[in-house]
């Protein structure tokens, strides 16, 4: 990018890439200060494509600016600041926790790998039912929204109303040309606030409403709402377990990925101790 060849010139912390002795590795330095360098690939890298020559060069003297500004507070700090072991006890408990972090990533990777089965997670589900309750009231049902004017609203207030297969299909055919919104999901389990949203109801308590209503027609000044719910689960309720399943997994994997882990660290001491790594002193 020619817009690099000629940033140095306008920048007042250049320097010749001749006058140093430092190893760059390969790198083309475009900046120095007290020994630290900026290259010109650093620079490539994080300048955004397709900018214009002067906001090239605006961006990348911005850019040099509070590199530089980075290193000189770094500089003035160290000078400053006293307590330098309790800062490298910081940073060596900081490192040393991404180390662990990472090679017990790749133990779990290693070790857990297998997926659960269905079984492994039905079986946790069935022992541990307390632990999954609706946080929020779920439904199974039919759904459909359509205009006022709509043609045969007698015939739909009758087919909303009826789980039948026959009757389903009908209201299918139907809301191909007047539904403005047609959901069908007795086959699976939807948020209640979710289908809330769809209704033009005042009602201030949903879960009490949808629950004593199981066959909901209400209207405003544009359209007609039919919902038919076929199963209700309120809050605090049993969580069935085709909702539960994601938090049955991810609970299942973490007590594994627990119990594996503190195996490690057991055998781990217990071979230090064996080899008599572990010494003890008395006080």
């Amino acid at each position: 990018m020619r817009i690099i060849g000629f940033i140095c010139l306008s920048l007042i912390f250049c320097v010749s890439c001749g006058e140093s002795q430092h190893d760059h590795g390969g790198k083309t330095p475009l900046v120095e200060l007290d020994g630290n360098f900026l290259y010109r690939e650093d620079l490539q890298h994080v300048l955004p494509q397709n900018l214009s020559t002067d906001d090239s060069l605006l961006f990348a003297q911005h850019y040099i600016r509070n590199w530089a500004e980075d290193i000189l507070l770094y500089q003035q700090a160290l000078q400053n600041v006293s307590n330098d072991a309790e800062i490298e006890n910081l940073v060596y408990n900081y490192r040393k926790a991404l180390i662990v972090h990472a090679y017990q990533q790749a133990l779990l990777q290693e070790r857990l790998a297998e997926e659960l089965t269905e079984e492994e997670l039905r079986d946790y589900y069935t022992n541990n039912v307390d632990a999954f309750k609706a946080e929020s009231p779920l439904l199974k049902g039919l759904f459909i929204k359509v205009p006022l004017m709509a043609p045969q609203i007698s015939q739909v207030r009758q087919w909303y109303r009826n789980g039948r297969q026959d009757a389903v299909e009908h209201l299918e055919k139907y809301s191909l040309q007047h539904a403005v919104k047609y959901e069908y999901f007795y086959d699976r389990w939807v948020s209640a606030s979710e289908i809330w949203s769809w209704l033009p109801s005042k009602e201030s308590d949903m879960d009490e409403f949808l629950k004593k209503n199981h066959h909901v027609e209400l209207k405003d000044t544009a359209f007609w709402y039919f919902l038919n719910i076929s199963e209700y689960i309120r809050t605090g309720e049993q969580e069935p377990y085709e909702v539960a399943r994601p938090h049955v997994r991810n609970m299942l994997l973490n007590r594994r990925q627990v119990e594996f882990m503190n195996q490690v660290k057991s055998d781990l001491y217990r071979e230090a101790s064996e080899d008599g790594k572990i010494k003890c002193f008395e006080n």
